[in-house]
């Protein structure tokens, strides 16, 4: 395939994943997921709300992470090979890469929005050069324990007794009580906060749930997991050459088609009843639904952009896939803006519903912003400063610069 062809793809794919990205953060960004089953049952959307939520595990829920932790493996490919294309030392630009996104990831959780990716992202990104001259058979071997291990761990969790994530459980709810949040007041408390500094305190405990959410998920294992295949198949040019590799394409699909969605039903359904049959094999559910359904949609994209090369669906998708940074921490300021007391306060008044449909509406206006921006400059505002770390130098960002 033509660089710029494969490119649009790339990038399609990227503004695809923000959506259902969207989509799987607000529920928390307006605060519903913070109330208790009881104040969800007190809703007047309350049925339209449940089947959102059945919608939302069977078609979303660690879908569309999944997506974007194989983009980013494929970019750490890519800019890999080109830095050495041009001579210049490709490791170290990674790194300086990798250190810009801790910084701003780090920004993020702290200040924004404690449901922040971007650290972990950064973190296990640094890994990533260890394997790179691995070959191809080391490197899946390693995608597959890593993917294998969430299994793993909860059932020695199961049989131990002993849960790691623990101890940052409860350093959560020790700052939460030095700062008054209470079970009580939990789900208000970013509604009726009247000033930014009550905000603060919310993250800065919130940071601690985010840790133990990661710890408690596996989550840095299953991100590094997939960052390998990501690293796989940019390695071996599949999206440089999609129709060489449309078989393998059709059989992802077919996989995800056959087996993973009717899984993922399973799974909503596990979800939707608290894990009837245990933590455990909730994670094994996890394992075989989620994961091959994400990849299922990246090659079910990839197949319909093969035969219908001019829509403007692509381009439409690649534009806010430009700049995925912007638009990710924009969707969190955004976020802010609509649902907290020091915005419009519209937080625990919304059902899931409403909220699904608020994501959207935050997504395509991100869009429409996207096409503007890109109009006039080669990159986004925080992928421009991200860019210009890394190089350690000034970058022009007008397209005539």
């Amino acid at each position: 395939m033509h660089s710029k062809k494969r490119i649009i793809l790339l990038d399609a794919l990227r503004g695809f994943a923000l959506l259902g990205i969207a989509l799987a953060n607000y529920p928390e960004f307006s605060l519903y997921n913070f109330m208790s089953d009881s104040q969800h049952a007190a809703m007047s959307t309350e049925t339209v709300d449940t089947w959102t939520q059945w919608l939302l595990l069977l078609f979303v829920d660690g879908k569309f992470y999944t997506i974007f932790s194989v983009l980013f493996g494929i970019g750490f490919s890519i800019i890999i090979r080109n830095a050495m294309e041009r001579g210049a030392d490709g490791m170290r630009i990674f790194y300086r890469r990798m250190t810009g996104l801790v910084i701003i990831g780090f920004l993020h959780l702290m200040l924004v929005w404690s449901g922040d990716i971007l650290l972990l992202y950064a973190l296990m990104g640094m890994i990533l050069p260890i394997f790179y001259k691995k070959s191809n058979k080391t490197v899946l071997t390693w995608a597959g324990i890593m993917l294998l291990l969430p299994v793993v761990c909860d059932a020695t969790i199961v049989m131990t007794g002993v849960d790691p994530s623990k101890v940052f459980y409860d350093a959560w709810w020790y700052w939460n009580g030095r700062f008054g949040i209470t079970e009580e007041n939990f789900a208000f408390w970013l509604r009726d906060v009247e000033s930014y500094d009550g905000v603060l305190k919310f993250l800065f405990a919130g940071s601690f749930e985010r840790m133990w959410e990661f710890v408690s998920s596996h989550r840095y294992f299953k991100v590094l997991g997939l960052f390998l295949i990501g690293m796989y198949i940019g390695r071996q040019g599949i999206f440089s050459s999609v129709a060489q590799y449309k078989i393998l394409f059709k059989r992802v699909a077919l996989l995800a088609g056959c087996f993973a969605f009717p899984l993922s039903f399973v799974y909503a359904w596990s979800g939707m009843n608290g894990h009837p049959w245990g933590g455990v094999a909730h994670s094994v559910l996890y394992m075989l639904s989620v994961y091959p359904l994400g990849m299922g949609y990246m090659a079910l994209l990839t197949l319909l952009f093969m035969r219908a090369e001019k829509w403007r669906l692509w381009n439409i998708l690649a534009q806010p896939g430009k700049m995925s940074l912007t638009t990710y921490l924009s969707q969190s300021l955004l976020g802010i803006l609509l649902f907290y007391g020091v915005g419009f306060g519209w937080g625990c008044n919304l059902g899931l519903g409403e909220t699904a449909l608020v994501s959207v509406a935050i997504y395509l206006l991100l869009t429409l912003f996207s096409f503007i921006w890109m109009h006039f400059f080669a990159y986004g505002p925080f992928e421009w400063g991200w860019r210009m770390f890394t190089h350690g130098k000034y970058i022009g960002i007008l397209k005539k610069e």
